[in-house]
């Protein structure tokens, strides 16, 4: 499982004296962070298919001990507009859930994520940097989040650069430099995984 996290623009409302929240999982078109020498973009569409069958759950930290809803249960709405990804949960009657709420109109959780896998993806180069654009994924769950899963993404970022290195342009011009980036890249990753 891959997860990505972006800042988003949260809501709390209250309805029916039910506490939701909402804002957007993933965003469209927008190149993320260097990933550990690429970099990633999500295609409109992608997630089309897993909203409509896969049973997804929203999730507080990504973490399954703490359960904001689920889409089968009608307590997580999912869709895709232009924009992106975006998500609607009713939050359960429970003290966890009340004080994410707050921390949420605080401002000190403004951050969203989402855990996934990908079904296809496509690898190009633009402007001399490798850009790889998720077209399909499955997607397991979306969570409001406190910090970036930096471990994770860097860990599943450097094993999906060496299962696709052949998928990879190498248009001959920067050939060398891309190595550089990726040896170094690889370096880093020992490190961190070496302080863990």
């Amino acid at each position: 499982m891959e997860i990505r996290t972006i800042h988003s623009e949260f809501r709390v409302k209250s309805e029916d004296g039910k506490a939701q929240i909402s804002g957007y999982a993933a965003v469209f078109n927008e190149l993320s962070d260097d990933l550990g020498g690429f970099r990633e973009k999500i295609q409109p569409g992608a997630f089309s298919e897993t909203v409509k069958n896969d049973d997804v759950r929203a999730l507080w930290n990504h973490d399954s001990n703490y359960v904001l809803g689920r889409n089968k249960a009608e307590t997580l709405r999912l869709s895709e507009d232009e924009h992106g990804l975006h998500y609607e949960v009713d939050l359960p009657d429970t003290q966890w859930a009340k004080d994410l709420s707050e921390s949420i109109k605080r401002g000190d959780v403004t951050q969203s994520s989402f855990g996934f896998a990908v079904d296809s993806d496509e690898w190009s180069k633009q402007d001399g940097e490798t850009v790889r654009t998720l077209t399909k994924v499955t997607l397991f769950d979306v969570s409001p989040v406190t910090y970036p899963a930096y471990p994770q993404t860097s860990t599943s970022a450097r094993s999906i650069l060496e299962a696709n290195k052949d998928r990879i342009p190498d248009d001959g011009a920067d050939s060398g430099q891309t190595t550089a980036r990726l040896d170094i890249q690889k370096k880093k990753l020992e490190l961190l995984e070496k302080t863990l």
